[in-house]
């Protein structure tokens, strides 16, 4: 523990982190609140599957308290995410079944293509961790895919806002690999984690697209009960 904060991050930087998994976590409880009003099961279950993505930002601050010392939290993060990201697709998909069968069908069966054909490879090395990663980011992205789909066929399930967070996952994404060579090379350090600075920038990026997820959904829900009233009147 230093003076600064606990591990390797600073206060400012586990605020930052602490945040972040808060509201995903309200995000998935505004979503669950949300189908619950309209009496969509399926919106429900879409605010279920966003749970195992909460638990492995769990792992992931359990990983920075010990000073990223355990590499098994981050390996068990990793592991949750893809699952997770399945979770989210699945709920997607769900909700288009609703709409166009046939349609779902056909993005599952990409999906399945994607996962399922053969070995998966990893090109940033051997270790069956990359491989996961990679997995977890073509299921990431076909999820992300088919929301666009959803929202344009059915713009009471999400708000533009809550779309546009989820998308933007990807940008926190890329520039925290970005911000690792930063970090690694030429600032010299051992991992991105000892560049509080630099973590703390990235990490503020994925606080800002959870941010984004949840306040869409509570917009949804102001939206649903403004409407129920008019209704009333």
């Amino acid at each position: 523990m230093n003076l600064a904060g606990i591990g390797l991050l600073s206060l400012p930087n586990w605020a930052i982190h602490i945040s972040s998994s808060l509201e995903w976590g309200v995000a998935s409880l505004l979503i669950y609140r949300y189908g619950k009003l309209c009496a969509r099961k399926e919106i429900r279950i879409f605010g279920l599957s966003m749970l195992p993505h909460w638990i492995g930002s769990l792992f992931i601050l359990a990983y920075h308290i010990t000073t990223d010392s355990i590499a098994l939290l981050l390996d068990l993060s990793e592991v949750i995410n893809l699952f997770g990201s399945i979770s989210l697709l699945m709920a997607t998909i769900n909700l288009l079944k609703a709409r166009e069968k046939r349609a779902a069908t056909s993005f599952a069966a990409l999906m399945a293509a994607l996962m399922f054909s053969g070995k998966p490879q990893s090109y940033l090395g051997e270790d069956i961790f990359d491989a996961i990663l990679q997995v977890s980011s073509i299921v990431y992205l076909t999820f992300l895919i088919l929301l666009v789909v959803l929202y344009r066929r059915d713009k009471s399930v999400f708000s533009g806002l809550t779309v546009a967070g989820f998308w933007f996952v990807v940008v926190f994404i890329s520039v925290t690999v970005f911000f690792m060579y930063l970090a690694t090379v030429p600032r010299g350090y051992a991992s991105l984690s000892h560049d509080d600075l630099l973590h703390g920038s990235a990490e503020s990026l994925l606080t800002m697209s959870n941010l984004m997820i949840a306040l869409g959904a509570h917009r949804q829900i102001r939206k649903f009960e403004a409407g129920k009233e008019n209704n009333q009147r």
